[in-house]
């Protein structure tokens, strides 16, 4: 398996791609990432990548794996990424094709043939 591309070596791509310098690609990302946090809960999309979105679970009941007590977990609010189905089309080489269906046989009424 390939190694994920580290900050440093994403920063330096960038800036060959787009002609600009490491310290403009490193200030653009840094103004991205604080306008997503700002937006995040009210939903922050990065068209062909994906969403943040805010999402808030209900307290629920739960169980101590260790004693096996039953416990209450409070409700709380979680930050969830969505990813784009272009993104994740282009990753797993999907071209978004559906599944066939099949065509269910007719039904028989159940009338037996008079002889």
């Amino acid at each position: 398996m390939a190694k994920a591309m580290s900050k440093t070596a994403l920063m330096r791509h960038l800036a060959e791609k787009n002609d600009m310098t490491r310290q403009q690609v490193v200030d653009f990302m840094d103004c991205l990432c604080e306008t997503a946090y700002k937006e995040a809960k009210n939903g922050f999309t990065l068209p062909g990548l994906g969403k943040l979105v805010l999402q808030n679970r209900k307290a629920r009941m739960g169980r101590n794996p260790a004693t096996g007590e039953s416990i209450k977990i409070p409700a709380k609010k979680v930050v969830k990424f969505r990813v784009a189905k272009a993104a994740k089309d282009s990753i797993l080489g999907t071209t978004g094709t559906k599944k066939k269906t099949t065509k269910k046989k007719a039904k028989k009424t159940g009338k037996k043939k008079k002889r």
